[in-house]
Protein backbone atom coordinates (compact mmCIF):
# COMPACT_ATOMS: atom_id res chain seq x y z
CA UNK A 1 0.00 0.00 0.00
CA UNK A 2 1.39 3.61 -0.81
CA UNK A 3 1.55 6.02 2.08
CA UNK A 4 -0.03 8.97 1.22
CA UNK A 5 0.08 10.96 4.80
CA UNK A 6 0.49 11.32 8.20
CA UNK A 7 -1.39 12.33 10.99
CA UNK A 8 -0.53 16.09 12.54
CA UNK A 9 -0.74 14.49 16.12
CA UNK A 10 1.69 11.95 15.40
CA UNK A 11 4.24 14.47 13.87
CA UNK A 12 3.81 16.68 16.49
CA UNK A 13 4.37 13.63 19.09
CA UNK A 14 7.76 12.89 16.90
CA UNK A 15 9.30 16.55 17.03
CA UNK A 16 8.72 16.64 20.92
CA UNK A 17 10.38 12.97 20.76
CA UNK A 18 13.60 14.33 18.91
CA UNK A 19 13.49 17.41 20.91
CA UNK A 20 13.31 14.91 24.35
CA UNK A 21 15.82 12.88 23.30
CA UNK A 22 18.36 15.20 22.02
CA UNK A 23 21.34 15.28 21.76
CA UNK A 24 20.73 11.54 21.29
CA UNK A 25 19.16 9.99 18.41
CA UNK A 26 15.61 8.23 18.68
CA UNK A 27 14.30 5.07 16.60
CA UNK A 28 11.10 3.68 16.05
CA UNK A 29 8.39 1.88 13.73
CA UNK A 30 5.18 3.68 12.23
CA UNK A 31 2.58 1.65 11.53
CA UNK A 32 -0.75 3.08 9.18
CA UNK A 33 -3.80 2.80 8.54
CA UNK A 34 -5.59 3.18 5.05
CA UNK A 35 -2.20 4.42 3.78
CA UNK A 36 -1.80 6.92 6.57
CA UNK A 37 0.63 6.86 9.51
CA UNK A 38 -1.20 6.78 12.50
CA UNK A 39 1.02 5.30 15.05
CA UNK A 40 4.17 5.26 16.90
CA UNK A 41 5.92 1.61 18.09
CA UNK A 42 8.29 2.20 20.44
CA UNK A 43 10.55 -1.32 20.38
CA UNK A 44 12.06 -3.29 23.62
CA UNK A 45 15.91 -2.69 23.54
CA UNK A 46 16.10 0.23 21.49
CA UNK A 47 19.12 1.86 21.94
CA UNK A 48 19.62 6.16 21.31
CA UNK A 49 23.24 7.44 21.24
CA UNK A 50 24.51 10.59 20.43
CA UNK A 51 25.50 9.14 16.80
CA UNK A 52 23.27 6.97 16.14
CA UNK A 53 19.94 4.01 17.37
CA UNK A 54 19.56 1.07 17.15
CA UNK A 55 16.46 -1.37 16.61
CA UNK A 56 16.21 -4.64 18.00
CA UNK A 57 14.92 -6.07 14.74
CA UNK A 58 13.34 -9.64 16.33
CA UNK A 59 10.92 -7.41 18.14
CA UNK A 60 9.60 -5.88 14.71
CA UNK A 61 6.01 -5.78 14.44
CA UNK A 62 4.72 -8.68 12.11
CA UNK A 63 1.59 -7.32 10.90
CA UNK A 64 1.08 -5.76 7.26
CA UNK A 65 0.77 -2.23 9.33
CA UNK A 66 4.20 -1.53 9.47
CA UNK A 67 4.96 1.33 7.03
CA UNK A 68 8.50 1.95 8.09
CA UNK A 69 10.63 3.65 10.53
CA UNK A 70 11.39 7.02 11.85
CA UNK A 71 14.64 8.08 13.46
CA UNK A 72 16.45 11.57 15.02
CA UNK A 73 18.84 13.27 13.60
CA UNK A 74 20.76 15.53 16.46
CA UNK A 75 22.82 17.05 13.77
CA UNK A 76 20.01 18.72 11.70
CA UNK A 77 20.85 16.95 8.52
CA UNK A 78 17.82 15.55 7.44
CA UNK A 79 19.18 13.30 4.61
CA UNK A 80 20.02 9.50 5.13
CA UNK A 81 23.41 8.70 5.66
CA UNK A 82 24.82 5.13 4.84
CA UNK A 83 23.90 3.37 7.60
CA UNK A 84 20.41 4.71 7.11
CA UNK A 85 20.32 3.46 3.58
CA UNK A 86 21.07 -0.12 5.36
CA UNK A 87 18.09 0.25 7.68
CA UNK A 88 15.51 1.49 5.78
CA UNK A 89 14.94 -1.91 3.88
CA UNK A 90 15.07 -4.03 6.91
CA UNK A 91 12.19 -1.75 8.53
CA UNK A 92 9.82 -0.77 6.12
CA UNK A 93 9.08 1.01 2.85
CA UNK A 94 8.52 4.61 3.94
CA UNK A 95 10.97 6.02 6.37
CA UNK A 96 10.94 9.53 8.42
CA UNK A 97 14.00 11.10 9.67
CA UNK A 98 13.75 14.10 12.10
CA UNK A 99 16.06 16.95 12.26
CA UNK A 100 17.29 19.49 14.68
CA UNK A 101 15.54 21.45 15.93
CA UNK A 102 12.80 19.57 15.71
CA UNK A 103 10.54 22.17 14.40
CA UNK A 104 7.37 21.48 12.24
CA UNK A 105 9.07 21.46 8.92
CA UNK A 106 12.43 19.56 10.06
CA UNK A 107 11.66 16.31 8.96
CA UNK A 108 11.72 14.52 5.76
CA UNK A 109 10.41 11.00 4.22
CA UNK A 110 12.41 8.58 2.38
CA UNK A 111 11.41 5.43 0.56
CA UNK A 112 13.16 2.30 1.43
CA UNK A 113 16.14 3.66 -1.44
CA UNK A 114 16.55 6.67 -0.40
CA UNK A 115 14.80 8.64 -2.66
CA UNK A 116 11.93 11.62 -1.18
CA UNK A 117 8.58 10.99 -0.94
CA UNK A 118 5.98 13.74 -0.36
CA UNK A 119 3.57 13.06 2.22
CA UNK A 120 0.51 15.09 3.57
CA UNK A 121 0.20 16.00 6.85
CA UNK A 122 -3.52 15.34 8.15
CA UNK A 123 -5.32 16.70 10.65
Amino acid sequence: MKIRGIRQDLLTLLLEMGRENHPNEFAAVIREQDGVMEELNLLPGTIGREDSASLFYDMMPLDTHVAGSVHSHPNGVIIPSDADLNFFPRTGRYHLIIGYPYRKNDWRCFTADGEPCDLEVIA
